[in-house]
């Protein structure tokens, strides 16, 4: 837990950890809201969401949760379908923050590399490396764990599009119903020590392999 790392007395980390996951979520959330203006809808951006300023972003409970137990969330970004011009608005809006998180993950991790072996100066600085893995991490982890089709997350806006109509609506039937208990339900076991998610991990090792191009 993120917790033990300041009760270890780790507090640079758990100060670094807590800066990346304020930013990532921060991206992740503006993502949502930038793609909803692009898709002709304009009620994130009245509510001031449509900006990457964390103060807009952020819920102090979902941030307190991530401390706590390392499972949390930001204040989700509103959107109205019936403003979308086009009939993947709400795929498209859904998959903006997850894509947000890679965007991230992808320019930090090529800094990384590069300043690193060019010798750039900023990298002598205490605990820079640090942060940059940090933030690649959680930005690869943020992705991947959004794009799960279950309960509120970004990907059962997504996986109806890519099933035929009938069955689309089965799913998004079924998923109302159960799919945030059985999201919850991963979540515990996951808290508690059992590796149900571990394939986000697995992923994001796979992922941050294809993201160095320099």
């Amino acid at each position: 837990m993120i917790l033990n790392l300041l009760i270890e007395g780790q507090v640079v980390v758990f100060a670094l950890i807590v800066i990346a996951i304020i930013l990532s979520l921060s991206f992740h959330e503006f993502g949502h809201a930038y793609a909803a203006k692009l898709y002709g809808d304009n009620t994130a951006q009245s509510l001031g969401r449509l900006t990457v300023n964390p103060i807009s972003h952020i819920d102090p409970v979902g941030l307190l949760m991530v401390i706590l137990v390392g499972i949390g969330y930001a204040k989700p970004v509103p959107f109205d379908p019936r403003n979308f011009k086009s009939v993947w608005g709400i795929a498209g809006t859904a998959v903006a923050g997850p894509v947000a998180n890679l965007i991230i993950a992808f320019v930090a991790v090529n800094i990384f590399v590069y300043g690193s072996r060019a010798g750039w100066s900023m990298f002598d600085i205490p605990h820079m490396d640090t942060f940059f893995s940090i933030l690649v991490q959680i930005n690869l982890i943020l992705m991947i764990f959004n794009m799960i089709p279950l309960g509120i997350l970004d990907g059962h806006h997504i996986l109806p599009y890519f099933l035929p109509r009938k069955l689309a609506q089965t799913y998004r039937t079924l998923n109302q119903q159960y799919g945030m208990h059985l999201l919850l339900g991963l979540l515990l076991l996951s808290v508690v020590g059992l590796p149900v998610l571990g394939f986000i991990h697995t992923a994001a090792s796979w992922f941050l392999k294809l993201l160095i191009v320099v």
